[in-house]
């Protein structure tokens, strides 16, 4: 019975160049998922604790598949956003979008604030920055359609690819990460609570939302499953790869320090990596990076928080409507720009803020996890639904990963 499901669960296949031209939900997704807040969250785990947390980036792969798999999966048997299939299926969406519109606040808030943090290394007030990447991420959505958003967000996003560069020119010893990947304080309270926040720096409520709404608004259908399954592995292994180098080359450098250095900003974490390629290259390899981030991030969120709050209330939510066909999917869009950087004007960008927005999407995770694992049991048609030996996996890494954010967050904030 587990065979012939597993089986039944491959529909035909494309070749090559159908299976490029699937890619990309998954890949903007995850390239979105290394936002600013993720960052800074792998920065301050590689000086804290060096490579103690290096471990959980590469076990946090596999379910990071598992989960937006299942996104990929309800959006293309289904044809329908996350929301919009929370509402048909339970009746009401107003839980999981109210949880999509906490962590969108959050998300935003991180990625607005590394826009500031750049902004002020080129000696740039905040509100010209701010002013002119809220104009250009208005620009590229108001004017585009899908896909054009699609290839904007992919571009931006392949600027992450520079902290493999700046990990090299850390120059890491192997001896000292085969080192501290095998010593973990499982017991320390500060420990866990870094290892919450890693979890909902992975695995966040609008990365759901995205995914699955981006693989019905691109139009994909069960021909298409196999290659967006790759898309979206490829995507969660160059995500977690991004992730580790970050943390790879903060334990090289600022863990090393004789004090634990004190990482207020962006900037903070700018001034003590960009040195390793020299100051005016490090500072714009670094620079390229975390705005490439913070842009596609920025994307990500804001079109996911229009999405789902369109799929509740039911109000015309695709990128294929020109602004006066959709006034309400664009007019949330736009608020969920503007309002993020006017809050970062406010806001001091402390790397408290960033972490502790990721501790709360750890937090989120049983809502979010338990609406996925619940849509793909009983909305997806009976062939492809959850079942046999995957559900229990499934079942389980959903169970461990937010266990683990739970008790680490809640943990922690005991201990206050």
């Amino acid at each position: 019975m587990v065979g012939t499901a597993v089986r039944q669960m491959s529909p035909p296949k494309l070749g090559r160049k159908g299976i490029l031209a699937v890619f990309g939900p998954g890949l903007v997704v995850m390239l979105a998922d290394t936002d600013v807040g993720s960052i800074i969250t792998a920065a301050q785990s590689g000086v804290q604790w060096g490579y103690r947390l290096l471990l959980l980036q590469l076990m946090l792969v596999p379910i990071l598949y598992v989960v937006q798999e299942l996104t990929v999966r309800l959006g293309i048997f289904t044809r329908k956003g996350h929301g919009e299939l929370i509402r048909e299926t339970f009746g009401s969406g107003w839980v999981s979008v109210c949880g999509l519109g906490i962590a969108a606040v959050g998300a935003l808030l991180t990625e607005f604030s590394g826009v500031a943090g750049i902004g002020e290394l080129f000696g740039l007030p905040r509100a010209w920055s701010l002013s002119f990447v809220s104009a250009f991420l208005l620009l590229v959505v108001w004017t585009g359609s899908y896909r054009r958003v699609e290839r904007v967000a992919i571009l931006l996003g392949l600027f992450e690819f520079a902290f493999f560069g700046i990990a090299l020119g850390a120059h890491p010893s192997l001896a000292e990460i085969g080192s501290g990947i095998v010593r973990i304080p499982i017991a320390d309270k500060n420990y866990l609570y870094l290892v919450a926040a890693n979890i909902g720096a992975v695995i966040m409520p609008w990365m759901v939302f995205y995914q699955q709404s981006a693989v019905a608004d691109k139009g994909l259908g069960p021909e298409h499953y196999f290659a967006a399954r790759i898309d979206t592995a490829v995507g969660a292994l160059v995500t977690q790869l991004v992730m580790a180098a970050i943390l790879i080359a903060a334990a090289a450098t600022l863990g090393k320090a004789q004090t634990t250095p004190s990482l207020n900003a962006v900037s903070d974490i700018a001034h003590a990596l960009t040195p390793l390629l020299g100051v005016g290259l490090g500072k714009l390899v670094f620079s390229a990076g975390t705005l490439g981030a913070a842009l596609v991030a920025a994307i990500v969120v804001s079109l996911a928080a229009a999405w789902g709050f369109g799929e509740v209330t039911g109000y015309k939510h695709s990128l294929e409507h020109r602004p006066l066909e959709a006034p309400w999917f664009y007019a949330v869009y736009t608020v969920a720009v503007i309002g993020g950087a006017i809050l970062v004007l406010v806001v001091p960008d402390l790397v408290r803020l960033n972490i502790a927005v990721e501790v709360m999407n750890a937090l989120l995770l049983p809502i979010v996890l338990g609406f996925l694992i619940a849509l793909a049991i009983k909305a997806l048609p009976p062939t492809y639904r959850l079942r046999g030996w995957y559900l229990a996996l499934t079942l389980f890494l959903a169970s461990v990963t937010a266990a683990l954010g739970v008790y680490g967050g809640l943990t922690s904030l005991w201990s206050v």
